[in-house]
């Protein structure tokens, strides 16, 4: 290694280079280190894969999952979608202009609140609380060397410590989403009736109006595109963690805010290919 490489240090250029060094060497190490987490998590699925065919492994732990997801989420999930059912109704209904018929806002509820907000609301609040509790775990137990103690006892921590946690996001966050539903569509009955003037008869046929099956499998559809990501990302993270209790904090934000980006994303796309067909 010479000092006349591409590997000398910035400071060595002389000033005028400087900046334009610093730049594309920072351009790299980013490039590089997209690209390296891009096949960190390509292996990850392949490991995932590989872990499936190990059922005794996993099964007995799905249902503490389940339960530590699914189960212990739904007071929380029912708080959320509740006050953002009354909020969705009150604000429709005092927009309205005079004369529109007031079954509008019972239609425009459960549009939002199924289509919407119900899923998407109950995927971001997870991403919170279910998400980085899963990240936390698995990268404490990373970085006591848990993990390492598992291989050595010849389980794979894969099947152990991440599929359990899939399997119990794809099913629960589902479930989870109708309770956020329901209750977001009641919560908006029950405000537009006791607080405005919209009798119950009429939300209810706007809840009725251009209704098809297909507006709650599409809501189900990306509750539990929801789930996988939440369980594949923050799981991800947990597992690579390094560098002690700081790493697990690190891990952990990060874990958060990437799962609510793709969150996000996932809403939008899902929109673009099966919106057309939801027309009642």
């Amino acid at each position: 290694m010479t000092a006349s490489g591409l590997d000398r240090p910035t400071g060595s250029f002389p000033v005028v280079q400087r900046g334009t060094i610093r730049f594309f060497r920072r351009m790299s190490r980013g490039t590089l280190g997209t690209f390296r987490g891009i096949g960190q998590r390509v292996l990850f699925i392949r490991d995932i894969r590989r872990a499936l065919g190990e059922p005794k492994t996993y099964l007995p732990l799905v249902l503490p999952q389940m339960r530590a997801i699914g189960v212990e989420s739904v007071p929380l999930t029912i708080m959320v979608a509740s006050f953002i059912g009354g909020v969705i109704a009150l604000q429709i209904r005092y927009q309205l202009f005079p004369g529109i018929q007031l079954s509008i806002v019972g239609l425009s509820v459960r549009q939002i609140v199924i289509l919407e907000t119900g899923p998407l609301l109950t995927g971001l609040v997870l991403a919170g609380r279910v998400g980085a509790k899963m990240t936390a775990e698995i990268g404490t137990m990373r970085v006591t060397e848990q993990i390492d103690a598992l291989e050595t006892l010849a389980y794979d921590p894969v099947a152990y410590l991440v599929i359990p946690r899939l399997i119990a996001a794809i099913l629960m966050l589902p479930i989870l989403a109708i309770f956020a539903n329901l209750f977001g569509v009641t919560a908006g009955m029950l405000a537009s009736v006791f607080l405005t003037d919209v009798q119950m008869s009429q939300f209810i046929d706007g809840v009725r109006l251009g209704f098809s099956q297909f507006q709650v499998t599409y809501s189900l559809i990306k509750a539990t595109l929801f789930g996988a990501a939440i369980a594949y990302l923050c799981t991800f993270e947990g597992y690579v963690t390094e560098a002690g209790a700081e790493g697990v904090g690190k891990s952990t934000a990060r874990a958060v805010v990437i799962s609510s980006i793709w969150i996000l994303i996932l809403d939008a796309a899902t929109a673009i290919l099966l919106a057309p067909y939801l027309q009642g």
